[in-house]
């Protein structure tokens, strides 16, 4: 059945979804829902994951969870960061944390970084005014230094994916990344509509490894246009907020 809501905030509902794919699926990282058996498994396998709300917003109670070596652990949250020397323990504190919100495990992407900052990157996919889904604005978020996520609200630094990807790819690999980014957006965006019909725009985010294999951190149905304000040139904000309006008029 489908929905009519312009905003869908559960994480595992849009996962699911996109997991239908076969095309997008490659992309999603390895994404559980948060017990101790799925912890056990998947901190032990990837050495690194994340552990966050199933329908938080702005990075709030991202969790970014490892394993030391084989006998202990630790997790960050916000600037704390807490070890442990045991999976219970670890474990335990971490329940403590998210009491009895509903939190998701994912598996952690080694962000690329630029002065020992991690950073990801943003798409911005809107129907536009002849009503087809085109990707208006791509965007890097450079984070605090001290910090796990790397959103405006959590000072993170919104900057042009050129300055951000100049020391990791040649301009060739750039305008490479860049279509096959925008493709990725239409292609999520457009999938996304046959379920839930009114979306008019989505926010993808994209985290990127060494590998610079692109993978799916999140999909935002609410995306803040804004953070494209940012940034010197005003051009990308100006086709974003332009899709913006001609859809609010309709």
């Amino acid at each position: 059945m489908k929905s009519n809501r312009v905003a869908v905030l559960s994480k595992w509902t849009k996962t699911k979804v996109l997991l239908q794919n076969k095309s997008i699926k490659p992309f999603i990282p390895d994404t559980r829902k948060f017990n101790m058996n799925n912890l056990r498994t998947m901190i032990h396998q990837y050495k690194m994951v994340y552990v966050k709300p199933e329908c938080g917003t702005h990075g709030k109670g991202v969790i970014r969870a490892e394993m030391i070596d084989e006998y202990s652990y630790k997790y960050q949250i916000n600037e704390n960061i807490l070890k442990f020397k045991t999976f219970s323990e670890f474990h335990k504190s971490l329940v403590k944390q998210i009491k009895k919100r509903r939190y998701l495990i994912q598996k952690g992407i080694h962000l690329l970084k630029q002065n020992h900052r991690r950073f990801d990157i943003r798409v911005m996919v809107q129907v536009n005014p002849k009503g087809r889904w085109e990707t208006t604005g791509i965007i890097g978020r450079l984070g605090h230094a001290r910090k796990i996520v790397t959103n405006y609200h959590s000072e993170g630094k919104p900057m042009s994916i050129e300055s951000l990807l100049h020391n990791h790819l040649s301009r060739s690999q750039q305008t490479q990344l860049h279509k096959k980014l925008s493709s990725l957006g239409i292609q999520i965006a457009s999938h996304l509509s046959k379920t839930y019909p009114k979306f008019r725009q989505i926010g993808v985010d994209i985290g990127l490894d060494k590998t610079i294999t692109p993978q799916i951190i999140e999909v935002n149905t609410q995306p803040d246009p804004y953070i494209f304000n940012q940034l010197k040139d005003k051009s990308m904000y100006r086709r974003v907020m332009s899709c913006r309006r001609a859809t609010v008029k309709k």
